[in-house]
């Protein structure tokens, strides 16, 4: 074993779990390889995920604007035309531009950039399998697993990537379809949904459960379908997909819903009904690494440590939402545990947004879960109709809902839809996670004419109910 190919850690994946890992770990004074499969560095979220989504998102959100969105500002746009080369091309750059920066984040902190297939060979050795056939061992004090996750798939709805497609497939049309049926009513359906209904097609979206994003509270959930709705986006709750014929033609789909089925037709179907670990092809059996069963994720302790403690995991592969700042988080809290730092993820403050307009983001115990639990709790809430920056923005529908304890007043959890909540829910995240009240938010001045003053509006409305 030569020096060069000795470290104190290599990462294994360059997603945000990853790249975060190993800038970290170098930030520390460790020696680090990051090895990456894909050309580019950054994962699936710079790749294929929620960088070139969002980018699509804010494209189609402009698109949609000049078509019906700018006479009432008195501004006049006579029949806007599509160019969705150009739109995708953007795209493209966008992601250029961030996985470039990734690879200066790491190349620029010392990190060893590697590309090639890893495989874990024991407790302390990588075997990189190189896209030119050559074959490197790596060893390592510690081993971080950061290989994020893959769509799941649907028995009778194999990818193709052109007529059933995955969120990948979906990111990559050269034409908008006609008819584009979406099956799975989650984040990822919900977001690429919007960008293709804005852009032309007929959305249908497909959906076993009775609501749409389950995992939302239930009040912002219904308000997020009654938006879609209008906007024109069609829902089959309660119903399930039982098979599908593909044709040069399209896609014929068969239902379930009430003891009944019928058939519909799509140009093109995107399957979105969730993702699963990649683990696969790592040699974690080999070397006793234990994973669940039933979900596939690695089993780690408080310090993201495996069954092999010299070998860490952190983002998709563990338990927990997969998003990209869980995983972010992850990584540097493992890289502090490896340094030995006391370094933890407070897994009740973590944000998720939907990049649907209006915007959907939320954080802490839903009202549903609360119930449950039987948490004694007060709940308040703002409409943006009564926010003055929303009115002078044409952007009133939404609201924001806070739930508070009912003996302390501690915020448990924070929900909104409405013009541009992916940035008003840090506000909430940060006073979680400070433990603060609802009557901090309500006595903290906000800058007039804001969004964030519905926050503050709604902890006022919390406050009024705690002095009955």
């Amino acid at each position: 074993m030569t020096a060069e190919n000795t470290y104190d850690l290599v990462v294994i994946g360059s997603g945000p779990a990853g790249y975060t890992a190993a800038a970290k770990a170098s930030g520390l004074g460790m020696t680090v390889a990051c090895v990456e499969k894909a050309p580019r560095p950054g994962g699936v979220c710079l790749n294929v995920g929620c960088i070139p989504s969002k980018a699509l998102l804010d494209s189609s959100e402009i698109y949609a604007m000049a078509k019906s969105g700018l006479s009432a500002h008195g501004i006049r746009v006579t029949d806007p035309t599509l160019d969705l080369s150009t739109m995708m091309t953007r795209k493209d750059q966008v992601v250029e531009a961030l996985t470039g920066q990734v690879r200066k984040l790491l190349e620029g902190g010392r990190v060893a950039l590697l590309q090639g297939t890893a495989r874990v060979m024991d407790a302390h050795r990588v075997e990189v399998a190189g896209s030119d056939g050559g074959i490197s061992i790596l060893e390592a004090k510690f081993i971080l697993l950061a290989t994020g996750s893959v769509p799941v798939t649907v028995p009778g709805l194999e990818f193709d990537e052109d007529r059933i497609v995955t969120s990948t497939g979906a990111l990559k049309f050269t034409e908008v379809p006609k008819t584009l049926g979406i099956i799975g009513g989650g984040y990822i359906g919900l977001e690429l949904g919007s960008v293709w209904q804005r852009l032309g097609a007929k959305v249908t979206v497909i959906e076993m459960l009775p609501q749409i994003a389950a995992s939302l509270d239930g009040q912002i959930s219904r308000a997020l379908k009654r938006t879609l709705d209008k906007q024109g986006m069609a829902f089959r709750l309660k119903t399930t997909v039982t098979r599908a014929a593909v044709s040069k033609d399209g896609v014929k789909i068969s239902l379930e819903s009430g003891g009944k089925s019928e058939s519909v037709d799509f140009d093109r179907v995107l399957v979105a009904v969730g993702r699963k670990p990649l683990t696969t092809g790592l040699g974690l059996e080999t070397v006793g690494v234990e994973k669940d069963p039933k979900t596939g994720h690695v089993r780690v302790n408080a310090r993201y440590q495996t069954s092999v403690s010299s070998i860490y995991a952190v983002g998709d592969i563990v338990p927990g939402p997969m998003l990209a700042h869980k995983a972010s988080a992850e990584g540097i809290a493992a890289v502090e545990a490896m340094a030995g730092l006391f370094s933890e993820v407070n897994y009740d403050t973590l944000p998720s947004v939907i990049y649907t307009w209006p915007e959907v983001a939320g954080v802490g115990l839903t009202e549903e879960q609360l119930k449950a639990r039987g948490i004694p709790y007060v709940a308040g809430a703002y409409p943006f109709s009564g926010n003055a920056r929303a009115r002078c923005m044409g952007e009133t529908e939404g609201l924001v809902k806070i739930l508070s304890h009912a003996r302390t007043d501690r915020v448990l959890g924070v929900h909104m839809i409405g013009p541009r909540v992916s940035e008003m829910i840090a506000e909430a995240v940060m006073s979680m996670e400070m433990g603060a009240s609802s009557e901090d938010i309500a006595r903290t001045v906000h800058s007039h004419p804001t969004f964030s003053e519905a926050l503050m509006e709604a902890a006022g409305a919390v406050q009024r109910q705690l002095k009955k």
